[in-house]
This record gives structure tokens, C-alpha cells and sequence, in this order.
């Protein structure tokens, strides 16, 4: 009987133990600097509201991301142009069951029934509906509602913790640290953009400039210092080829409604510089209502789209069809997220979907919002996709940028080249701001603020080259200095690929700048872009019916991406694969065979500071210098 009772007692302490919660100490996983501009707090967040919480789970072997990508980009690897598929994506970077059991059971243990708690079918996130009361003591923090100048509100907390074991397996948890990005609808009958530009609707102070109407005077090589039109560009950069693959190949731009095109603009630009393009339109494809809005027509909302176009569609000539694609509807916009959810179904559903504090969500039931269901993996990627907007690195947390620069190396692994601008600031962020010791931002900031995604080492930046003033095509280029100045510089989140160590080490050892290290990353160990240029200066481009001058990586890019996808046509012909993640090759290959040409002139000045130079080899402003069709 004695041993019955003590067997009986010994089975209930074991059965109380496992009941216990576990009780590891919790750790600080976000912390907001500061207050974004225009913000103000203003109460307490009453504790009965309710709040639609949600866990970003870790992705299972991310850490070995770079390394794969490696394997299928590198061109001395045996594995090179072995691209995966989305399946494989799945597969290698699902959430593993201990992840998704582990905050399950911490929910549960924290009086959060089962019944609560919704796994997403993809198994990316958690989700679950909580009290303020609630999420206040499961992350040990405190909500409060701010108010914005405009009179919009938004509920966020300063920092939050998590417990120690679960921390590893969370990557960020909403609503917390994160300022809401969508944009304030428009008045009745307003002509500008909304009140509130976010973070996550690209295109605010990242679009080109403009210093007004021209008549293109000349249509020769003899004044491409004054004037660049598609004639220049094609000389400087051994852009004489016809497409001979055309039907199996692909070249994509990615424009942000509002933003636009006009066909009449396209047709004013043909008729001088392409005739065989007069009435040819892009191939639009529409993610989450996108659409080339006519409302609204100005510089603002059609000269971003007139470059893009007009340049790439000129360049691959009218041989090869250009995808445009056009996302957002006119109500919300949308983000980088957003587009990354219609190519990539894996980033859109395995991953869980976007984080409603950065990215527009759809269906949109709001007036004039898109109401159809949200683009995700119905949209094939091209084989090339420029992209000529940008944020602030600093806007982002560091969670939410590296989740997005991890959608990069998966697009990079199924053989996508992906372009982006890398700001017209110089060593400044958008608008010219940069960081303050508080980690704000000002236009009397003194620390060097870089471009994101640039700074994503898995995808390629591109910065801005000029003719200077009295040279020919046939002259070496400088360092975009008219109106603007090329993006450059070094991550504050990313660690230096290992493709780029090298060149970077060079850098470093020959041409340090002599900058106090508290105003720039001057560890050597972080992420340098760009990666590589293009002329960013006078282009004559037809906008709303008249021929401007426009400046900025904006014009960059595509011109790039039309190289890479007239590389592309080339090894297509002879039965190759598309060139993918580029970036390992134009430090090994392209080099080697001269095809890059080194920029050593110029600078990027910017935060009260002349910025980086252009010297030989990589620099912080024009990378390897500007390419050469082979």
C-alpha cells in the first residue's frame, strides 16, 4: 500500500512538472529608437482593446542561404546555373516543427487557448487575437496609441521581450516597434500624393529629378555631355545587338501606383528615337489592382515610369517584349512585399504573408480600393527585373529588412537577376537626411544614412555615372556630380558577402576614407554597394507631352538590366541558362574580360561631407565601374 501511494505521489509531481510553464528569462528582442518624424505620443492603450498579434517564425537553415546561392551563382562552382525551383525553396526553408511547437506550447502556457491560436497553412507565422492586458504581459512592454500631424493614430509599444527559448524562434512579432506605413487617402479632387508617404510605399524622395522641359537638340554622339539619348548609351556601353531568343526570354520593370506611364509619351519618344516603336506598349501585368492610372499626370506621377520605359524598351529594341509590372491599386499602393508576393507564392503564403504595419493589405474594401484577391505566386518572374526605388535603411527594423533581403537570394537561387537603384543622395538617405546620433534622421544629420534594399547583398545596386561637361562617349565617365549624386556606402544590418571581400579589402587598404569612424561603418566587415553603374545624367525623356532632363540611378538601372538581358538572349541562343544572381560574375568573368569599364573620377558628397571617391577597382560610389555588353 506504501509503495502504491509513493508510486501515486512520485506520477503526480511528474505530471505537475510538465504542467509548470517554462520559466527562462525573457530577453529584449526590438527596440525603436526614437519617434518617427511627424509622430507624437499621445496616451496609453486601453488595456480591454484588442490586438491582432502576430509571430514571424524562423525560417529553418536561413543561415545557409548565402552559401546556396553561392553554389548556383558562382561560375567556378560545378553547380553553377543549377537553379532551384519553388518547391526546393519550400523545402529547405520551411519553419521546422520544434519552431512552430515552441510558440504554440509558450502561448498555451501564457492562458492563451488552442482554440486561439491559428498556424497559418504555410506554417510561416502564428497568429492569434490578444488583449492589450494580454500582449502587454506576454511581451513585457506597454502600448500606447500616437497621433500623427495629420490626425491619423497608430498603436506601438517602444521595445518588447521574449523569453529566452522562444526568442530563436521568433523573427519579429506586430504590432510592436513598427510604425504603420499606409498611406492617408486623398480629398476629393486632390492632385498629390497622400499626406503620409510610408516606408513601405516606395517611390517618396527615391524618384528621379528633373530640371525641365528641353528641345532635344541633338541626335548624334557629339553632345552626349548635354544630352543623353539612347544613341549614347549604346556607344558607352557596346549596346549594338539583335535579339535572336526573344520569345524565350524576359525583361521586367516594376512600377508603384500612382505612379504611371502614358502611351502618348511612349509614342512622342519612339517617333524620335525608335520608330519601329511608335504604338507598342509594355506588357502590363497587374498585381493587386495596378493599373496605368490616367487621373493624375504631372512629373510626379508619370516621369518615373516615362524613363524606365522608354530607355528599356529602346535598348532590348522592339524585338524583345518588356513586362511592366504595375502594383497597387490607387486607394493603399503598396510596398516591395507586395510585388515579391505575386512572383514568389513561397514568399507569399510559406512565409505567411505581409506585416500590415509595412505593407498595403488586399482585397482593399475601402472606396475605390481593389477588392479582388491578393496576387500571390500568380505572377512568373522575368528573367531580369529593375526596380528604380528605394527606402532608408534605417526606416526598417533590422528584422523586417532581412527577412525581405532572404526574398532576394530565393529570387537569386531560381536564376532572377535583381536590380535595384542605389539612391540619389550621395552618402545621404532620401530627401538628403541623414542619421543623428539618436538614430533620427534630419537634413542637418551628419551620419552617413544608406540606401535599402542596396544594401541587401543578394541583390545588384546600381549607381550613377555622368559625361563630364566637354567629354565624348569615347572619354572615361565620372561619378554622377550634376543634380544629383550617386547612392553609396556601407550597410548598418549587413555582414560583407564573401564575393565582395576582396574588392572591398582593396578598397579599405588603398583609399580609407579619413571620416571619424561615429558618422560611417568603418569596421570592414559590412555590406559595400553599389555594385556596379550607369549614366544617370541628361537624359532627354518625353513626359506629359513635352522633353525633359532627368537625373538619378532611376535611369541607371534599367539601362543595366537592359545589358544583362541582351546577355541573357546571348546564352539562351546557344542553349544556356539565364545569367541569375549576377553578382559573383562581374567580379570574376566580366572583369577579367574587360568588360567593365573603372570610373575614377567624382564623388557622392552628401551629409555635410564630400562623401566617397571614385578610385580604381570597387568604391562606395560607383562600384566596379559601368558594364560593357561582351
Amino acid at each position: 500500500m506504501r509503495s502504491t501511494l509513493l508510486r501515486w505521489v512520485v506520477l503526480t509531481l511528474a505530471l505537475s512538472a510538465l504542467a509548470e510553464p517554462n520559466l527562462s528569462p525573457y530577453q529584449l528582442h526590438e527596440k525603436r529608437a526614437h519617434i518617427p518624424a511627424g509622430w507624437s505620443h499621445d496616451r496609453r492603450h486601453s488595456s480591454d482593446a484588442l490586438l491582432p498579434m502576430r509571430f514571424a517564425l524562423s525560417q529553418n537553415n536561413i543561415d545557409k542561404i548565402g552559401t546556396y546561392l553561392m553554389e548556383v551563382s558562382h561560375p567556378a562552382s560545378p553547380s553553377y546555373g543549377t537553379h532551384w525551383s519553388a518547391g526546393d525553396i519550400l523545402r529547405n526553408f520551411s519553419p521546422s516543427d520544434e519552431t512552430v511547437t515552441t510558440v504554440r506550447v509558450w502561448l498555451e502556457e501564457n492562458g492563451f487557448e488552442a482554440s486561439r491560436i491559428k498556424v497559418t497553412p504555410n506554417r510561416g507565422w502564428i497568429e492569434v487575437h490578444a488583449t492589450v492586458e494580454e500582449a502587454e504581459r506576454l511581451l513585457q512592454t506597454e502600448y500606447h496609441v500616437y497621433g500623427h500631424e495629420t490626425g491619423q493614430e497608430h498603436v506601438a509599444c517602444d521595445a518588447y521581450h521574449l523569453p529566452e527559448h522562444v526568442k530563436p524562434h521568433i523573427d519579429f512579432v506586430t504590432p510592436t516597434v513598427h510604425f504603420d506605413s499606409k498611406i492617408v487617402k486623398r480629398s476629393a479632387g486632390a492632385g498629390e500624393f497622400g499626406t503620409i508617404r510610408s516606408i513601405g510605399q516606395p517611390g517618396s524622395g527615391s524618384t528621379p529629378k528633373s530640371t525641365g522641359q528641353i528641345t532635344p537638340a541633338f541626335k548624334g554622339l557629339e553632345n552626349c555631355d548635354e544630352q543623353i539619348t539612347p544613341i549614347c548609351l549604346r556607344a558607352l556601353y557596346g549596346l549594338v545587338y539583335a535579339p535572336l531568343a526573344a520569345e524565350n526570354n524576359s525583361y521586367g520593370i516594376v512600377e508603384y501606383t500612382p505612379q504611371a506611364y502614358l502611351q502618348s509619351d511612349l509614342d512622342m519618344f519612339a517617333s524620335n528615337f525608335s520608330k519601329d516603336l511608335v504604338g507598342v506598349s509594355p506588357e502590363v501585368v497587374s498585381i493587386d489592382g495596378g493599373y496605368a492610372q490616367t487621373i493624375y499626370s504631372s512629373f510626379k506621377y508619370n516621369g518615373e515610369s516615362a524613363l524606365d520605359l522608354q530607355y528599356a524598351m529602346n535598348l532590348v529594341t522592339s524585338k524583345q517584349k518588356v513586362t511592366l509590372y504595375q502594383v497597387g491599386d490607387m486607394d493603399q499602393g503598396a510596398s516591395f512585399n507586395n510585388f515579391l508576393d505575386a512572383i514568389d507564392g513561397t514568399y507569399c503564403s510559406f512565409e505567411g504573408g505581409d506585416d500590415s504595419h509595412y505593407d498595403p493589405i488586399y482585397p482593399n474594401n475601402d472606396t475605390n480600393g481593389y477588392t479582388g484577391p491578393k496576387a500571390c505566386g500568380t505572377i512568373k518572374p522575368a528573367n531580369v527585373i529593375s526596380t528604380s526605388y528605394s527606402y532608408d535603411e534605417a526606416e526598417l527594423s533590422p528584422f523586417y529588412a532581412a527577412r525581405q533581403c532572404a526574398e532576394y537570394a530565393k529570387l537569386g537561387l531560381m536564376g532572377v537577376t535583381v536590380l535595384y537603384s542605389s539612391g540619389d543622395h550621395g552618402v545621404a538617405g532620401n530627401g538628403g537626411r541623414c542619421l543623428n546620433a539618436n538614430g533620427t534622421k534630419s537634413t542637418t544629420g551628419t551620419i552617413f544614412n544608406p540606401s535599402f534594399p542596396s544594401t541587401c547583398p543578394y541583390i545588384t545596386s546600381v549607381g550613377a555615372t555622368q559625361v563630364n561637361p566637354g567629354s565624348s562617349v569615347s572619354d572615361p565617365e565620372g561619378a554622377c556630380e550634376q543634380v544629383i549624386h550617386s547612392g553609396g556606402g556601407f550597410s548598418n544590418y549587413f555582414a560583407m558577402p564573401a564575393y565582395q571581400k576582396d574588392a572591398v579589402a582593396d578598397y579599405l587598404k588603398n583609399y580609407r576614407p579619413q571620416y571619424p569612424s561615429s558618422i560611417w561603418n568603418s569596421t570592414g566587415t559590412s555590406r559595400g554597394f553599389p555594385d556596379i553603374s550607369a549614366n544617370g545624367a541628361n537624359y532627354v525623356v518625353a513626359v506629359d507631352g513635352s522633353f525633359q532632363s532627368i537625373f538619378g540611378t532611376s535611369c541607371s538601372s534599367p539601362v543595366c538590366g537592359a545589358i544583362f538581358t541582351m546577355i541573357n538572349d546571348a546564352r539562351l541562343t546557344i542553349g544556356k541558362k539565364p545569367i541569375g544572381f549576377i553578382n559573383p560574375t562581374v567580379r570574376t568573368v566580366f572583369l577579367l574580360s574587360g568588360a567593365f569599364h573603372d570610373i575614377t573620377m567624382g564623388g557622392n558628397q552628401g551629409c555635410g561631407t564630400a562623401g566617397y571617391t571614385a578610385v580604381p577597382g570597387w568604391d562606395p560610389v560607383t562600384g566596379l565601374g559601368t558594364p560593357e555588353l561582351p
